[in-house]
């Protein structure tokens, strides 16, 4: 695409140029610079891109797109926002792709990533072409690609989206973070359907306050924008036990469908079974009301296959075919994991890192549990310190046993990760590991027939950072490992 082709996208008072060469690529990372592309200098938090604009020049590019003025030898368009700037362009670059596709956003602190891929299976099982964005990975099809972010910066979102419609995507589905909506990543983003899943305190080392973060979640349903087109409708799916789908309500002009347990809404579960092997429990719909028995463990999983479900009644599918996807699901890698091997007690790795999460997570097991149950938990370092003693005061109640270790304690010394976590206990008995496997290690090797032990926090990471290094580290294979050796 030509450059100005491509600058005719941006309106207000954007200087002119005279130059026009041909934009072969748009790119953030001047490591990714190659003949031809457009350079956007963006300012993170730690690195400014401003920084590279002559590796990038060095690297091939005709032009850059700046915040303020850098030495390089090619043309630059100075704007005041480089990150809205290449929101606007790169949905230009990649010819809109969302709008060529049913976009789903899914937000909330706990719960996306499970409702992400129930709602991906129930699409694919269809027969639709899917694609899906989260914390886990992207996948396109049947290809898994990685990812950095829960949800990536614009450009990178254009892109993969450009690649979905390329490939024959229909329905792409997303978790949708509050860093992303706070800082523009989705501009640009077509969703059709806004999905609530819950709001609970995480995230106060970036929000000022739990008001900022709810009123962060509220720009996806915004978002939706006012416009009504009955050949492409626009949905807001709200968890109505949750009292911040109220702000949500308000904040959109979209058709607002409602799921819950407790209060009266479109689509709700009733007579809820919880047991160690999965729920049962009965689905209540405007048209029919059906009993569910799927494998997925506990009231939290209850919630997210009601998203799913007002999610996919609104797209059209059956409500036999949803009920056979989501009885068909096995489970969530790092979800309420269900560690496999040949010992007589239960080992469950869950990815739980905020206080609601870990009560959910708890207070299920507590439901089925023979014996005593062990947790094993941590709070991440360089993030809301608020949490901890939260997080410490939940596993002591809960569970007769709680072990406190490292998670990813990144630039901060464990120790004191884990004195902010122990000032939390008021009873309950506790033991502090530093070293997370010693600390797996201590938990399996005491345990006895019909104990549970839960390894909260990490769930499907495969890593552990510690200062500035990235070292493998998997609860699952850590835990079935120590197994291994006892038996």
């Amino acid at each position: 695409m030509l450059l100005q082709n491509l600058l005719k996208n941006l309106h207000g008072f954007t200087p002119k140029i005279d130059s026009n060469p041909f934009i072969t690529s748009l790119e953030m990372d001047s490591r990714s610079v190659r003949e031809g592309s457009l350079f956007f200098c963006i300012k993170g938090f730690t690195v400014d891109g401003h920084n590279f604009a002559k590796q990038a020049e060095l690297n091939g590019a005709s032009a850059i797109i700046c915040e303020k003025n850098v030495d390089v030898n090619i043309p630059i368009i100075k704007v005041k926002d480089s990150k809205r700037t290449m929101a606007v362009l790169s949905d230009a670059f990649y010819n809109q792709p969302t709008q060529h596709l049913r976009l789903i956003g899914i937000t909330g602190t706990n719960g996306k990533t499970s409702t992400t891929h129930i709602i991906e299976k129930i699409f694919r099982d269809d027969g639709q072409q899917t694609g899906m964005i989260g914390t886990m990975y992207t996948k396109i099809g049947d290809k898994v690609l990685d990812v950095k972010n829960t949800t990536p910066e614009s450009l990178i979102l254009q892109q993969t989206f450009h690649q979905m419609v390329t490939e024959g995507i229909e329905t792409a589905v997303m978790e949708v973070s509050s860093h992303a909506l706070d800082l523009g990543r989705v501009h640009g983003c077509d969703f059709d359907i806004g999905v609530f899943t819950n709001l609970t305190q995480d995230h106060l080392d970036y929000h000022s306050s739990m008001e900022d973060y709810k009123r962060a979640k509220s720009l996806l349903f915004s978002g939706l924008g006012n416009h009504y087109d009955h050949a492409k409708p626009k949905f807001a799916i709200l968890n109505a036990d949750d009292e911040a789908s109220e702000l949500y309500k308000k904040s959109t002009a979209a058709t607002v469908i409602t799921y819950g347990i407790d209060n009266s809404s479109d689509i709700m579960a009733t007579n809820i079974q919880l047991t160690s092997q999965g729920t049962m429990f009965d689905l209540v719909t405007p048209y029919e009301t059906v009993t569910v028995t799927m494998k997925l463990i506990g009231k939290f999983n209850v919630y997210n296959a009601l998203a799913a479900v007002a999610t996919a009644m609104v797209s059209g599918i059956p409500i036999t075919s949803i009920v056979k996807s989501i009885e068909s699901i096995e489970g969530v890698a790092g979800r309420f994991e269900v560690v496999s091997g040949d010992h007589n007690f239960t080992v469950i790795v869950d990815y739980a890192h905020t206080p609601d999460s870990l009560e959910n997570v708890l207070r299920t097991v507590k439901q089925f549990a023979k014996r005593d149950i062990t947790v094993v938990v941590g709070c991440g370092g360089d993030r809301d310190r608020t949490k901890r003693p939260l997080m410490a005061k939940i596993a002591t109640d809960y569970a007769d046993l709680a072990i406190f270790t490292s998670d990813n304690p990144r630039s901060e010394d464990p120790k004191q990760i884990i004195a902010d976590m122990e000032a939390g206990v008021t009873s309950g008995s506790f033991k502090s590991i530093i070293d997370r496997e010693n600390a797996i290690r201590e938990a399996i090797l005491h345990a006895e027939e019909h104990d549970i032990i839960v390894i909260a926090g990490k769930g499907h990471e495969t890593y552990q950072i510690i200062g500035s290094e990235i070292n493998e580290f998997d609860d699952r294979l850590v835990a079935l490992k120590v197994i291994k050796e006892m038996y």
